[in-house]
């Protein structure tokens, strides 16, 4: 059984950082692409960055420059390095992983952007 379980969320001011970790367990996590998406309130939820096998990356416009996609292959895990928050990066965050063609989230982690 596939498991994806975000931490590293918090309230931070803007212009700070966070990264937020995806701990994943139940798959041959190197072999797969992972993701991060998502949903602030009252929105639906959209993409964010992803990061292949292979290590290439991929963002949404809106982040780029700020967010960094990257991968531990030993510890199974996914991380989103957040920098220079804005207050529109509020919402709860997401990773992904489509594995034998079914997409398995996590519960997600909660980032607020506020003074």
């Amino acid at each position: 059984q596939v498991h994806l379980v975000e931490s590293g969320g918090d309230l931070v001011q803007p212009g700070g950082s966070l990264r937020l970790t995806c701990t994943t367990s139940g798959l041959n996590f190197r072999l797969f692409a992972m993701n991060w998406y998502r949903q602030a309130p009252e929105k639906q939820r959209e993409y964010v960055a992803s990061i292949t096998a292979a290590g290439l990356t991929n963002y949404t416009d809106s982040v780029k420059g700020r967010f960094t996609i990257s991968r531990d292959n030993v510890y199974n895990r996914v991380y989103l390095q957040m920098n220079n928050l804005k207050p529109e990066d509020t919402a709860t965050y997401y990773c992904t992983v489509t594995y034998r063609s079914r997409n398995y989230w996590g519960k997600g982690t909660q980032v607020i952007v506020s003074s």
